[in-house]
């Protein structure tokens, strides 16, 4: 298991197209990915987990990978977050 701390930076933080964005950047992956926002564990593999997890700008989450490719997950994750999943 590999985790890692990411400060969102999209102004609205993580609507629906940055959302989408970032599920859809997770499901290429077999590792288990989920983030930790505040006392929740979101699933980064859904969209509504994602959605639900209520995270705006500014807010630090925790990326938790965990698999046979958690590093390359981590680390693909983590970059797209930090170049603003497309915003």
């Amino acid at each position: 298991m590999v985790s890692q701390k990411v400060v969102i930076k999209n102004p609205t933080g993580l609507h629906l197209r940055p959302a989408g964005i970032l599920c859809k950047e997770a499901m290429e992956f077999k590792s288990l990915i989920t983030f930790r926002f505040r006392e929740n564990t979101a699933n980064a593999k859904s969209v509504l987990s994602v959605l639900g997890a209520c995270v705006k700008c500014g807010d630090e989450i925790e990326l938790v990978c965990e698999g046979e490719d958690e590093g390359e997950a981590l680390k693909r994750l983590v970059s797209a977050i930090e170049s603003g999943l497309g915003e």
